[in-house]
């Protein structure tokens, strides 16, 4: 890769250092990509850690589990990832495989608005700052990941539709579900609440990728866009 693109972790706003990022925003806000960057530390001198996990995830067209089975000398063949590097790969991936195997989870499929609430219940109860997420699912409505996108103070969280669809493609959803919480306890969309909603429908209508609902969560109960029949 020439280096006039790639940019040196080391130049990038502290904030979008994967390192930086996980504290700052969180384990969940960091890409497959960043991930692997703090695993293997360092890129080369023309290409960053995020750009070298880049090229690998290409390889395997960003399957993981094609990664996980890996072994250190294939990872070694990708330039600028020695033994060191390859061994923390595969140790954080079995590391990721036996827990996988302790959990053992069902994948939860969605079927009503209430089945979205319930899932998003250990996320959003008592929290007393607006969050926003997505519950990104496959075409048969089966969760593939619940996804932090930011969060702001009591009364309202700024949301990027960029980033919204950006994460939904890079899993590969087939569609989308709006989170929010109202820390107010008020499940009363506002007018923020419905514009946004109209805009992000309207951008996914357009990229053929459904959003399916838009809720607003209390504790006490929830709004759905979706159920009111104003999505």
């Amino acid at each position: 890769m020439d280096s006039t693109f790639s940019t040196k972790i080391s130049e990038l706003a502290e904030e979008d250092r994967p390192r930086e990022k996980l504290l700052l925003r969180g384990k969940s806000a960091l890409t497959d990509a960043e991930l692997i960057a703090i695993l293997i530390g360092s890129g080369t001198p023309s290409m960053s850690a995020v750009d070298l996990s880049r090229m690998i995830l290409r390889h395997i067209n960003y399957d993981l589990s094609a990664l996980a089975r890996l072994s250190v000398k294939d990872l070694m063949k990708f330039k600028g990832i020695g033994e060191a590097k390859a061994i923390s790969i595969v140790s954080a991936l079995e590391l990721g495989r036996r827990r996988k195997d302790q959990d053992a989870p069902v994948k939860q499929k969605i079927t009503s608005s209430r089945d979205a609430y319930e899932l998003m219940r250990p996320e959003l109860y008592d929290e007393v700052i607006e969050h926003f997420y997505l519950i990104l699912m496959s075409r048969s409505n089966y969760v593939i990941k619940k996804q932090h996108i930011s969060q702001g103070g009591t009364s309202g969280t700024v949301v990027d539709p960029k980033l919204v669809f950006k994460t939904a493609l890079e899993h590969m959803a087939h569609s989308i579900i709006l989170v929010h919480n109202h820390p107010s306890g008020s499940a009363s969309p506002s007018e923020q609440d419905k514009k946004l909603t109209q805009r992000l429908v309207r951008i996914g209508r357009d990229m053929d990728l459904s959003i399916l609902d838009h809720m607003i969560f209390t504790d006490h109960g929830y709004f759905s866009f979706a159920d009111e029949g104003i999505l």
